[in-house]
Formats: C-alpha cells, sequence, structure tokens
C-alpha cells in the first residue's frame, strides 16, 4: 500500500496535538502546487494516510502544510508560526514515507520518520 503519513508532537505540553488540519499537495511539471488531499489529526496527533485510496505515490515534490495557528488559537496560545509547510521529496519506488512535526508555539523541527 502506497501511504503518506505525519503525527504532530506539541513539544511544550509532551503530548500529541489533535484536531490540526493538515494539507498534502503535490508539485506538477508546470510548478503548480495541487492539492491531494486534507485532513485533521486525531487525538494521537497522527494522520495514518494522507493519500486517497488507490492513489498513486508518484516521484516528485510534496507539500505538507500543517495549521499551527488554529491549532495554537484553540488553545488560547499565540505562536510565532501560523502555518508550518513542508516540501519534500517521493523518489522513485518509493511506498511510504512518514513525515513527524515536533511543535511548539515558537519552533519546530521535523525528520524522516518510519
Amino acid at each position: 500500500m502506497k501511504r503518506i503519513s505525519t503525527h504532530i508532537l506539541d513539544t511544550t505540553r509532551g503530548k500529541p496535538a489533535p484536531a490540526v488540519p493538515v494539507r498534502l499537495e503535490y508539485r506538477e511539471s508546470a510548478g503548480k502546487w495541487r492539492q491531494i488531499s486534507s485532513r485533521q489529526t486525531d487525538v494521537d496527533g497522527r494522520c495514518s494516510q494522507l493519500l486517497e485510496e488507490d492513489s498513486s505515490l508518484a516521484a516528485g515534490l510534496y507539500r505538507l502544510t500543517f495549521d499551527t495557528g488554529a491549532y495554537f488559537g484553540s488553545q488560547g496560545v499565540r505562536g510565532l508560526y501560523p502555518l508550518v509547510e513542508i516540501t519534500f521529496e517521493v523518489q522513485s519506488g518509493e511506498s511510504h514515507l512518514h513525515i513527524p512535526l515536533l511543535l511548539s508555539p515558537n519552533g519546530y523541527t521535523t525528520y524522516r520518520g518510519s
């Protein structure tokens, strides 16, 4: 099964970040971004599948956009980054990418998960 997944840990609270809107896009050959899906993280801060059912995982550039402003706003916290955008490249033959996000109101980091 082809899959792109993510999960968010709120490092300030030391807990997963639930109900964060997440958008997945693919960069077409002309350079335009095309939306593939839009989800919200579950109670464990996860989106286990961002590709639509029966979608292929083509090589190329993808972008995850996290609406961190909505997340922090729902907690009454003012954050520095209202959106976090992570652009990553899928290589030919890859079948699963997991892109975690470690988040705080004033910073974030990401890495290639497993």
